[in-house]
């Protein structure tokens, strides 16, 4: 629970906010922080400068004794630590990660709620069931090399071509670091070759596969996408030879004849495309991803509690949601496996950790080492502070699945999702799940955007809501302002999800095309 007053501003009193009434310390909620002497509502009075979404002792805290937030240690005092200081990481020892053994598996069972029925979009149905919120040709890249090449041809296609098809949203290269130089063979290279495999059958392509190869690189076009990956209209019929353009054919003379040819076979797939419109469809169709960038204090405190709310409207409604991020998560595992549907669900989240564990210290380091300078600046001490108010996202309702790195979405409900925190890894492995729809919150700021799926940004602070007016769509900081709830907010993002996934609204990352290179996740060795 949190206890707030109205928000301070330079005219408004001191403002703090604790997030569980047995937290012994609360953060600042003032724009700009609150100098020493000031005199909270409870009549503490503040021993040193504490910046906005820092932490102050409410209590003298003993060297040694947990610093309590969310109600959970999230460190511990180096040295007495008297009531009224900042506290900040340099004043704490971050605690050991929770064990992956005697976790309570599957023990939570979420309040059953009624069905939300009756909200729709209209999106584009694909042969295979699946629906995409955009209408999008995606040229598919076997390896880094053809890059330039592919990008010089879609620069044309877009010039050239797209205006003669206007039912066609875009067209994007699915460029990425992968393809050769890599030890193609060893163990953790199935996760990036799944993974773009997987991007290229995400529902916003419209079932049309497309590929552009050098012809001599490791990974080969027939591995990528071998007989039967694409689904067929009419499982009747034979499937057609997959639809390539290899550079290095003898049949190309010059660099115009390579981007001369990817025009000519993309013409076939915008038409196709082009033929298709939007059709009513049910809520239950959305596939979501929800994660994390540029995070600060508030993002435990407005916008991820905001978008958990929304993940639970979503699955009453037949949904999907995938959560993801590992080291953000990580240290809230034993509330992941209690809220499991199942024990098999518990055990592959416990597995996914466990995995993920064994990659850091091949490397290492810890799970502390996600926790960024503007983290910290922001008011998060500690991975562990950040993974409570990361987890939120994933609201209340039970854990149905489990994906490995790469893999596709399997099931409507809440999935976790495995993946690296990096946001761009991140993005990356929830296109290749199959998500039609993004959602992003940010404290810090940050104008990250896809090509290939909306991404709805949600603002933690209405002062970073207020600078970046032109790339937030959705201002959570009304939450600690104290002009909405987490339900107003949480609803608010619901109902424009039906709005962007139904083409009627853009989201500004659209608006600005601003989008980020997809980054491919290649645990295996490069050569």
């Amino acid at each position: 629970m949190t206890e707030a007053t109205s928000l301070a501003t330079p005219t408004r009193p001191p403002h703090t906010i604790r997030m569980h009434v047995r937290d012994n310390v609360a953060i600042v909620a003032n724009d700009g922080g609150l100098p020493p002497g000031t005199v909270l509502p409870n009549g503490l009075v503040l021993l040193d400068k504490v910046p906005q979404g820092h932490k102050v002792a409410l209590v003298d805290l003993p060297a040694d004794g947990p610093v309590l937030r969310y109600g959970i240690p999230i460190g511990y005092a180096l040295k007495d630590i008297p009531a009224g200081s900042w506290v900040h990481e340099r004043l704490l020892q971050m605690p050991d990660a929770r064990g992956l053994t005697d976790l309570p598996m599957a023990t939570v069972k979420a309040e059953a709620q009624p069905p939300l029925e009756g909200y729709a979009f209209e999106g584009y149905r694909n042969a295979d069931g699946s629906v995409g919120t955009r209408n999008i040709l995606a040229i598919t890249q076997t390896v880094q090399c053809v890059a330039g090449v592919t990008d010089f041809a879609v620069q044309r296609i877009k010039a050239e071509l797209l205006p003669r098809f206007p039912n066609v949203d875009d067209v994007v290269a699915l460029e990425h670091s992968y393809g050769c130089g890599v030890a193609i063979d060893a163990p953790g290279a199935e996760i990036p070759i799944r993974t773009l495999r997987n991007i290229s059958l995400n529902p916003n392509f419209g079932g049309e596969v497309m590929v552009v190869s050098l012809g001599c690189e490791k990974l080969q076009p027939e591995r990528l996408m071998p007989p039967g990956t694409i689904p067929l209209i009419d499982e009747r019929a034979p499937a057609p030879p997959l639809d390539l353009v290899c550079l290095q054919d003898d049949a190309h003379v010059g660099f115009m004849s390579m981007v001369d040819s990817i025009l000519r076979q993309a013409t076939p797939h915008l038409e196709r495309l082009n033929a298709r419109r939007r059709v009513t469809v049910p809520a239950s169709e959305l596939v979501v991803g929800v994660q994390c960038g540029g995070s600060d204090a508030f993002s435990g405190v407005t916008a991820n509690p905001a978008v958990g709310y929304c993940t639970d409207l979503l699955v009453r409604a037949g949904a999907s949601v995938m959560f993801s991020e590992t080291t953000e998560v990580r240290d809230g595992i034993d509330q992941l496996t209690s809220r499991a549907s199942t024990p098999e669900v518990a055990e592959a989240m416990i597995r996914e950790m466990a995995w993920y564990d064994a990659y850091l210290q091949r490397g290492k380091v810890d799970r502390s080492a996600n926790t960024t300078p503007g983290n910290k600046k922001g008011g998060l001490s500690n991975i562990v502070e950040k993974a409570m108010g990361s987890i939120v996202k994933s609201g209340s309702v039970a854990i149905t699945g489990v994906l490995s790195p790469g893999e596709k979405i399997k099931q409507k409900g809440l999935t976790y999702a495995a993946t690296p925190a990096s946001d761009f890894i991140c993005g990356t492995l929830q296109l290749a799940a199959g998500m039609n729809l993004h959602v992003f919150t940010t404290g810090r700021g940050t104008p990250y955007g896809l090509a290939q799926v909306p991404v709805i940004k949600v603002a933690t602070r209405s002062d970073l809501a207020r600078r970046w007016h032109d790339l937030m769509d959705v201002n959570a900081g009304t939450i600690a302002d104290g002009d909405a709830t987490i339900e107003d907010v949480g609803w608010e993002l619901f109902k424009l999800m039906l709005e962007v996934a139904s083409g009627r609204k853009k989201t500004w990352a659209e608006h600005w095309k601003l989008h980020n290179a997809l980054v491919l996740f290649n645990p295996a060795p490069v050569t």
